[in-house]
């Protein structure tokens, strides 16, 4: 049988309307601009069976261990009795509704107490259907610890079921099947802005803030709706600030997700660090302010460094005061910030005025800002009310923000990059409230894009080697997430 792609697949799927666009009521009441019915497959066979190699494909890719199979009632059960037939795979049937006579069962099939069942899905907003499968399987005695679906929303559902231990693998995402049909021209523009929209304030799944604690392992899962996208993907987005296009280039190029944190008192050294860490980093982070010998050529050499290396400047100096004062804290002064540093970042405690100042100096010059909004630091203030209103701030001013310093992602919104600080190879922390995260949590689990990476680093008795091990650390965590989410 002809192998298809996903891009293929989306493209047949628009061509049969199983998405459509315009105005559709959904079962929740909502008016929806996209709608996915892919009831139309059982009259497409050949459409179908490749829907279903595609399923069986990835049930493989993931090394997925299970007794049985069950399709979701209704559209799921064509595509799940097909990969069994094929592959010769025991497969379940879950009743809508017992039987009042016979054998009265909710689930047809054979199988034992304590087998673990595989559920298919054609498509998940919320994932209600998924966990009501799994529930009337649980009663059976079954296990369910993964489900494949053709489809996935991105409202929620993979959120959903991972905090009932269930890992949701997503075939195509809502975003990836938007871009793929703005490329090849099916949509434009403000139909795949108004879908975007809809579906980032329709989030089906509000889970509670993080307070710190660890969370069991197995909630601890490498999945998020908008996480399908890789950062070439991400760069591609028309809605993307164009630094933040050129980092997420820079760091799919390099295959690195690692900024160092160089905090050093001397510009030699701190040259030495970007000299000899380039190759390795996507940014590199300085504290200007804390060099001793600080000149305008030393700036000029930076800049030189970068543009050999590939890599961007990020002054880390966290402007916080209002608009007309940090424009000159920005411009001028003894560093001229804004004259060599690509990416500065900014408390949102002032309000919306210490955006706009930053952003008549830096919008003109192709800068970036990246606001603070959360910190790694014990006891921090920088949660809650305050993260949200960074994000509204950082939605409004999104021609000169690209971005959040964050312990883990904070908008689903995939134009923005997401900064974390106090990253090490082992989780802990340090006298003074400085708290510390592995790669993998940060990427894999919080959702970030970029890791912080300082001591680890800089007092290791091999630098070079430390930041090789973080670099290729922060990537497998990456690949790792973009894996299990589909891409």
């Amino acid at each position: 049988m002809e192998s298809v792609s996903i891009d293929s697949l989306i493209l047949k799927l628009h061509d049969v309307d199983a998405v459509k666009f315009g105005e559709y009521k959904l079962k929740s009441g909502l008016m929806t601009p996209i709608y996915i019915d892919l009831r139309v497959l059982v009259s497409h066979p050949a459409l179908m069976n490749q829907v279903s190699s595609l399923i069986y494909q990835r049930v493989q890719e993931e090394g997925l261990q299970f007794d049985s199979v069950c399709g979701v009632p209704y559209t799921a059960l064509p595509m799940a009795t097909i990969i069994c037939s094929r592959h010769e795979l025991p497969m379940l049937i879950r009743r809508k509704e017992a039987k009042d006579y016979g054998t009265k069962r909710m689930v047809e099939g054979s199988f034992r107490e304590g087998d673990t069942c595989l559920i298919i899905e054609d498509t998940v907003t919320s994932g209600s259907s998924i966990l009501e499968t799994a529930q009337v399987l649980y009663k059976e005695g079954l296990k369910v610890t993964d489900a494949i679906v053709l489809m996935d929303r991105e409202q929620g559902g993979v959120e959903m079921l991972a905090s009932e231990g269930i890992r949701l693998r997503p075939i195509i995402s809502m975003f990836k099947l938007l871009n793929v049909l703005l490329a090849a021209e099916r949509i434009d523009t403000q139909m795949a802005q108004s879908v975007r929209k809809f579906i980032l304030d329709n989030n089906t799944f509000r889970p509670q803030e993080d307070n710190g604690n660890d969370v069991p392992a197995t909630k601890k899962l490498c999945v998020e709706p908008d996480l399908q996208l890789s950062y070439a993907d991400r760069a591609k987005l028309q809605n993307v600030h164009p630094l933040a296009s050129k980092l997420l280039k820079i760091m799919e190029e390099k295959q690195s997700n690692l900024c160092v944190s160089a905090d050093v008192t001397s510009s030699e050294e701190l040259l030495q660090l970007a000299d000899s860490l380039g190759p390795k980093i996507c940014m590199l982070k300085t504290h200007v302010d804390i060099l001793k010998d600080y000149t305008a050529a030393f700036s000029q050499k930076l800049q030189a460094s970068a543009e050999k290396h590939n890599f961007l400047v990020f002054e880390d100096r966290k402007f916080a005061d209002i608009g007309n004062t940090v424009k000159h804290q920005y411009e001028g002064g003894l560093y001229q910030i804004s004259s060599w540093s690509h990416i500065v970042n900014a408390h949102g405690v002032p309000g919306p005025g210490v955006v706009k100042g930053l952003s008549a100096v830096g919008k003109p010059l192709g800068r970036g800002c990246l606001l603070v909004a959360q910190m790694s630091s014990r006891g921090s203030l920088a949660t809650g009310e305050y993260t949200k209103a960074v994000l509204q701030m950082a939605e409004e001013h999104s021609d000169f923000v690209m971005g959040f310093i964050c312990g883990s992602k904070i908008t689903k919104r995939p134009e923005f990059i997401h900064v974390t600080p106090g990253v090490q190879m082992q989780a802990g922390g340090d006298l003074l409230g400085q708290q510390y995260s592995t790669p993998e949590e940060v990427i894999c689990n919080k959702g970030s894009d970029v890791i912080i990476v300082g001591r680890g680093v800089l007092e290791a008795p091999n630098r070079l080697k430390a930041a090789e091990s973080y670099r290729k650390s922060g990537w497998d965590a990456y690949t790792k997430r973009v894996s299990q989410s589909g891409q």
